[in-house]
């Protein structure tokens, strides 16, 4: 399969480009390769995804722009035939929503639109795109499931990624495209993104720093290792998305529809996940803070 991974700079699209190189598939990555943390963090994973490349023999491509750049991405999907399209570009970040809202607008919502428009016109069979577990947003009821109503985010980023599942459920139902949406329960693991807890406070633990923690560290946070999240983004892009023969307008379940699209939410603690691990419970940060110093 050709399969186009959009922000396989950053953490997770760089770990998934790899495992579809790895089993063999032609990759074509996109990315504006963004100052939003460290481009040249995101330069050494373009370095390792050309040697697996390299390595495997599997085809990669690389093109550097801007998703918001309608022509650009055109362009793309005009010179290569995509299979799959795993859309994992987006800017991320809660608190960063609030000092420069505009650059949410652009990433999450033109950007979108663009992938949007080119995969219905390409006839693109299937589209997995990257949403957030932030989009719970002021509900309570607990564990989060795929079939609670979302419609209170907390925070613009959350909002935007909202707007996205929203978007890709109209083009499901108007154009019969394939859409599944992931949404991301906090990620950690090798090559991770410096603005992460885990890296902010292992770095002032280093540095005899104090570290900052909102709450007073009274609240709790499900963590998912890399890998995993991999497996289940390849997975669900893989399982092409079908409409719910069951789906009823009656009583309408928010998790599926009458068009091809299923809304995806990372599973409990309670399923084994195919590396033997299992999903990382809540853990409480104050609890995590206190243990990581003679980790």
């Amino acid at each position: 399969m050709t399969v186009l991974v959009t922000g396989n700079a950053g953490f997770i699209g760089f770990h998934v480009a790899r495992r579809l190189l790895e089993r063999g598939d032609a990759v074509v990555g996109f990315d504006a390769v963004n100052d939003y943390y460290d481009p040249a963090l995101k330069e050494a994973r373009l370095a390792l995804i050309a040697e697996t490349a390299g390595r495997t023999g599997a085809p990669y491509a690389f093109v550097r722009a801007n998703l918001a750049d309608r022509a650009a991405v055109e362009a793309c999907f005009s010179a290569h035939r995509f299979d799959r399209v795993i859309h994992l570009a987006a800017q991320a970040g809660v608190r960063h929503s609030l000092e420069n809202p505009h650059a949410y607008v652009e990433s999450n919502i033109v950007a979108f639109t663009n992938i949007l428009e080119a995969c219905r016109h390409a006839e693109v069979p299937h589209l997995t795109y990257a949403s957030t577990s932030s989009v719970y947003g002021a509900n309570t009821r607990m564990p989060f499931s795929e079939h609670h109503g979302v419609d209170h985010p907390l925070q613009f980023y959350a909002a935007t990624k909202r707007a996205n599942e929203l978007m890709a459920h109209a083009y499901s139902h108007l154009f019969h495209l394939p859409t599944t949406g992931l949404r991301f329960f906090t990620v950690y693991g090798p090559w991770g993104r410096p603005d992460m807890a885990l890296f902010l406070f292992t770095r002032n633990i280093l540095a005899g720093e104090p570290i900052k923690v909102f709450n007073h560290g009274n609240h709790s946070r499900d963590f998912t290792f890399i890998d995993d999240i991999v497996e289940g983004v390849i997975r669900a892009s893989d399982d092409i998305a079908a409409p719910n023969p069951d789906w009823s307008s009656d009583r309408p379940d928010p998790a599926t529809s009458n068009a091809p699209f299923p809304s995806s939410v990372t599973p409990s603690a309670s399923i084994e996940m195919p590396s033997g691990r299992k999903w990382t419970p809540s853990c409480k940060i104050v609890s995590w803070v206190m243990i990581m110093p003679s980790a």
